[in-house]
């Protein structure tokens, strides 16, 4: 009677032994198949060898997978290579002389070596970036690199100097070109096009940010066509590259580049109140303004002679409610004439201020940047037909542009 439950708990027993010899296979097989992570790695010292089919091989991260054993970054920099170079500048400002020390009062009570140890000159020193576009030693630049510069020295990246001759200077553009006599066969930087740059694509400044020589940094275009007027620059004629690449005081006129090693931009500005944020002339306008400063040495710029503002139906409305509103203004969309400049081509054809411009030409005007660039790439002595409201009324007059003779 008692061998059935011998039976049952023989049967149990072996099941149990079954299923922990199971588990015990399958432990020492798991352990032979992944090491352990205290395990030290294989090393080869002397005359040890190993089996490199062992290892284990590390898998890229995505970020080292993109950029690859060589940066993008040495390859761009390196198509450049030493066509970056460095401007210094002189210029010697005359100081008034104080009247009072030639007092005889204020020299018997101060002596007569004062007068003597007030300098009537000083020298300025100034320091920026450029590049050459032509083997036969162009450099293009900032105009407020070499402004009024009575001495430009370029300094090549291999260590030579050059007196520099600016051939030409536009203040509305920021832009210049300086000659060097360093023979016919300097490295050229290549240039890129600015029409085809988009947001997000590489950005890759390049100069001598507070005299430190041969800097790179390396950032994003943030933004494109970012009008002068939004920088903060209301004298200047242009829609910046806006890029978080670094760009510090010794930037100025140094390249821009995009991934490949070509010039898309012209490092120009940086805002005093932000960080992170700078501003590049598009190479395309920078080509087209360098042919003309290399042949005429300036370049002519059509005006109006306005001072205005973008003015939309809220910004008319918050105006109207004003009790202290010196002038009511029409709720609309155009363009408002803050003030006309005396003997201007706007102040012959009859434009008053407070007048809101509202189409040129037939094509319909909203924005201050809008009309600027109208009038900008207009040629000098065109007649604009220009349409506005003047109070209730609509008026079209006639307005035929001038050169500007002063950016500022």
């Amino acid at each position: 009677m008692r061998f059935p439950k011998i039976s049952r708990s023989l049967r149990q027993l072996t099941t149990h032994v079954l299923a922990i010899a199971l588990g015990v296979v399958l432990m020492v097989s798991t352990l032979q198949v992944l090491p352990s992570q205290a395990e030290p790695a294989p090393t080869v010292t002397g005359s040890d060898t190993f089996d490199t089919s062992k290892l284990t091989v590390q898998r890229q991260s995505p970020a080292t997978a993109a950029i690859g054993s060589t940066s993008f970054v040495t390859a761009a920099v390196n198509r450049v290579g030493t066509a970056v170079v460095r401007i210094d500048t002189e210029r010697t400002i005359t100081r008034r002389v104080d009247p009072f020390s030639e007092d005889p009062f204020f020299r018997r009570f101060f002596g007569d070596g004062f007068s003597q140890q007030m300098p009537s000159e000083q020298q300025l020193r100034g320091l920026g970036s450029g590049f050459i576009i032509d083997k036969s030693g162009l450099v293009l630049t900032n105009a407020h690199v070499v402004d009024k510069a009575d001495k430009v020295t370029v300094r090549l990246k291999d260590g030579r100097t050059f007196e520099g001759k600016v051939k030409g200077i536009d203040e509305v553009t920021d832009l210049a070109v300086v000659k060097i006599e360093a023979g016919n066969d300097l490295p050229v930087a290549p240039l890129g096009s600015s029409t085809n740059v988009q947001v997000g694509d590489w950005a890759i400044a390049v100069g001598n940010p507070l005299g430190f020589d041969n800097t790179v940094t390396l950032g994003i275009v943030s933004t494109l066509k970012r009008s002068s007027a939004q920088v903060g620059i209301s004298d200047k004629r242009l829609d910046f590259i806006q890029t978080d690449a670094a760009i510090n005081p010794g930037n100025s006129g140094g390249p821009l580049l995009n991934g490949q090693g070509e010039v898309i931009g012209i490092n120009t500005a940086i805002r005093p109140d932000a960080m992170g944020i700078g501003f590049a002339i598009p190479i395309d306008k920078a080509k087209a303004i360098a042919a003309q400063l290399q042949r005429d040495g300036k370049v002519a710029h059509p005006y109006l002679g306005v001072q205005m503002l973008t003015l939309t139906p809220d910004l008319a409305k918050e105006n109207n409610t004003d009790p202290n509103s010196p002038i009511q203004i029409p709720e609309i969309n155009g363009v408002f004439v803050m003030r006309v400049v005396p003997n201007s081509p706007a102040a012959s054809a009859g434009i008053r201020r407070g007048d809101v411009i509202l189409q040129v030409d037939g094509k319909a005007i909203t924005t201050a940047e809008q009309l600027q660039n109208f009038v900008e790439d207009s040629r000098l002595g065109q007649v604009l037909q220009v349409k506005l409201q003047r109070g209730n009324q609509t008026q079209q007059l006639s307005i035929r542009t001038a050169e500007l003779q002063n950016a500022s």
